[in-house]
C-alpha cells in the first residue's frame, strides 16, 4: 500500500508544519504532501490557506506578509497547546527535513487568484536547486496546467501531478499537454471504470482525501496507486509498505 501523509500526518500534528513532518519519518511513513506559496517578500512558505487565520493565531494573507511577520506566528496551539512553538515553515525548512529524513515530497503549487504563476514556480525552483535535495524525492501537483507547464519547462526531471476534483471529458487530453505522471482525484468522484482508464494510458493514479479504512480497501481494490490521507496511522501497520 503506498500512501501519503496530507499535509504530514495532520490528524496528530497540526497540519502543514515541521511537527507534522516530522510525525510522518518517525511513524515509518515516506510520502508528505504539502501547499506552496508565496510570502509578501516572494520567499515559497507551506501553508494551505490563502489566509493565516484557521492554522495560526494571526490574521491577514499569507501573500500580504512577510516572512518575518509570517514564522512570528504560533502555527501550533490551534491543534494543541503541546505545539504551541510550530511556526509556519518555509519551502528551504521543508526539504532540509525531507532531506534529513529521506521523506519523499509531493508538492503542490497553491495558487489564488492574481498570484504570479511564473513567479511562485520560479521561487520553487530555486529553492530547490539551492536544498541540493535528489530530484527523486519530489512530485510536483497543481491544479494549474500553467503551473505545471512552467515547472516541466524549469524542472522538466520531476515527475508532475494534474489535480483535479471532478474529472473533466478532456482530462487525457490534458494529462498528455503537461507530459504528466500522474492525475490526482478527489475520491467522492472518481470511479473503478476511470481508474482503469487512466491505467491503461499508462498514468499513475492518486486519489485525496480518505480517511475511512473500508473506503481505503475499496480504491485499493480498483487499483489506484497512491491515497492521499490525514490519518496513515489507520490504514496500515506503521513503516509497512508506505
Amino acid at each position: 500500500m503506498k500512501l501519503t501523509a496530507h499535509r504530514g500526518v495532520s490528524s496528530l500534528a497540526p497540519e502543514n508544519t515541521l511537527a507534522a513532518f516530522k510525525k510522518t519519518a518517525e511513524m515509518g511513513y515516506q510520502w508528505i504532501e504539502i501547499d506552496v506559496q508565496l510570502s509578501l517578500d516572494r520567499v515559497p512558505v507551506v501553508i494551505h490557506d490563502q489566509s493565516v487565520n484557521r492554522c495560526t493565531n494571526g490574521e491577514g494573507v499569507v501573500g500580504e506578509m512577510s516572512l518575518a511577520n509570517l514564522q512570528s506566528l504560533d502555527a501550533g496551539s490551534w491543534f494543541s497547546e503541546a505545539f504551541n512553538k510550530e511556526h509556519i515553515p518555509s519551502l528551504e525548512e521543508t526539504l532540509l527535513l525531507a532531506n534529513e529524513h529521506n521523506l519523499k515530497v509531493n508538492i503542490e503549487i497553491k495558487l489564488y487568484p492574481e498570484d504570479d504563476i511564473a513567479l511562485l514556480c520560479e521561487r520553487i525552483t530555486t529553492v530547490i536547486v539551492f536544498s541540493q535535495i535528489d530530484t527523486t524525492q519530489l512530485l510536483f501537483s497543481s491544479f494549474s496546467l500553467q503551473a505545471l507547464k512552467h515547472m516541466r519547462r524549469l524542472l522538466p526531471q520531476i515527475p508532475r501531478g494534474f489535480l483535479c476534483e471532478q474529472i473533466p471529458q478532456n482530462c487525457l487530453d490534458l494529462l498528455q499537454e503537461i507530459d504528466a505522471y500522474s492525475v490526482h482525484c478527489d475520491y467522492l468522484f472518481l470511479n473503478k471504470q476511470q481508474i482503469s482508464e487512466f491505467k491503461q494510458a499508462g498514468y499513475q493514479v492518486f486519489c485525496y482525501t480518505i480517511n475511512d479504512p473500508q473506503k481505503m480497501s475499496e480504491y485499493w481494490d480498483w487499483g489506484v496507486d497512491m491515497i492521499i490521507t490525514d490519518k496513515p496511522q489507520t490504514q496500515v501497520p506503521t513503516g509497512k509498505n508506505c
